[in-house]
């Protein structure tokens, strides 16, 4: 039983010496981004008080786990942060919070994308995390773009422009989802 406990610390202090930066660095930039999302989600109110112990908490987890549950956990509590602050608390929907809080998401789930397929002790060159963050960018560009054009094409419709762009926005959704399915099926 003792040979057991010191067999698993032994190999706990092996396994922490071994910790890479790179991988380290990617973990530390998924808690910093989580908690940043949080922070522009959330209403002051809340961030106030202890919630915000929690929030740390719930940031650090995918850091830990990124193969884990906790990404998407963590991307739903943003979520439900940004319907508590704009319908709870009345705080008006700004372009710029609703695209920094969007662009967050994507770089907290897109890190532990990465961060799932990085060994704790990889040695990683650091072109590869550059090249990831380009593309990462790429898409944020194109996406914020894309957001901005809707925006305003539904804001030349009147009231009814939201409409439009809200059905045009889910049927793209499932186009993309039917897409990736039919892409697994046929692999």
């Amino acid at each position: 039983m003792i040979d057991a406990v010191t067999g698993r610390v032994r190999a706990a202090q092996g396994a922490v010496a071994r910790i890479s930066v790179a991988p380290l660095l990617v973990r530390a930039a998924i808690f910093v981004i989580v908690l940043a999302g949080f922070a522009l989600a959330f209403p002051a109110e809340v961030l106030a008080g202890r919630p915000i112990l929690f929030l740390a908490v719930a940031a650090l987890l995918p850091a830990i786990g990124p193969r884990r549950i906790w990404a998407t956990f963590t991307a739903l509590v943003t979520v439900g942060g940004w319907l508590l602050a704009t319908d709870g608390y009345g705080r008006p929907v700004a372009l710029w919070r609703l695209l920094a809080v969007a662009a967050l998401l994507y770089l907290g789930h897109t890190l532990c994308a990465l961060a799932a397929l990085l060994p704790y002790d990889a040695v990683v060159d650091p072109e590869l995390i550059t090249r990831w963050l380009v593309r990462a960018a790429a898409v944020l560009l194109g996406a914020a773009v894309l957001g901005v054009v809707l925006l305003e094409a539904a804001g030349a419709g009147g009231g009814a422009g939201y409409q439009w762009v809200t059905v045009l926005g889910l049927l793209v959704a499932v186009g993309t989802a039917a897409l990736l399915g039919w892409l697994l099926r046929r692999r």
